[in-house]
């Protein structure tokens, strides 16, 4: 694997790493109660930085074979989650307070559900460049 994989699986796992610790930040340090979207968008966030982390040190492009599901499940999530609290008249049939803006960042544009949105899409994103060139060096080794 090139140095540049190992630095996108690195950026990969400082991503993972932040937004877990927003998330323990908001929930631990600010005393929110997460909703239970946050908390399924939690499950699919943590694991990601002992993946990415393991995969960057071990040498391991085809992890992206695991990081792409959970980071579009996870952009899935948030993105519903998103959508719950811009839309009028929303109700989450998932329960907990899902439709609540807890702590809104710049004037509102920011919300918990849009960073981890951010989040989840910036690992998609890194994890196709992971998977880019985990294929063309495979295509390199069958030439």
């Amino acid at each position: 694997m090139s140095d540049a994989t190992r630095a996108i699986l690195a950026a990969g796992t400082l991503v993972a790493l932040a937004a877990t610790a927003g998330s323990l930040y908001f929930s631990l340090g600010l005393g929110l109660t997460p909703c239970d979207l946050c908390w399924y968008q939690r499950i699919l966030m943590y694991p990601l930085i002992v993946v990415l982390g393991v995969a960057a040190i071990e040498d391991r492009g085809g992890v992206w074979k695991t990081v792409l599901p959970l980071s579009l499940g996870g952009a899935a999530l948030a993105g519903y989650h998103t959508y719950l609290q811009v839309a009028p008249d929303a109700t989450c049939s998932v329960g907990g307070p899902c439709t609540s803006v807890l702590y809104p960042m710049l004037d509102g544009l920011l919300t918990i559900p849009r960073l981890s949105l951010i989040a989840f899409a910036l690992l998609a994103v890194l994890s196709i460049g992971v998977a880019r060139a985990d294929k063309s060096r495979d295509n390199m080794w069958m030439a």
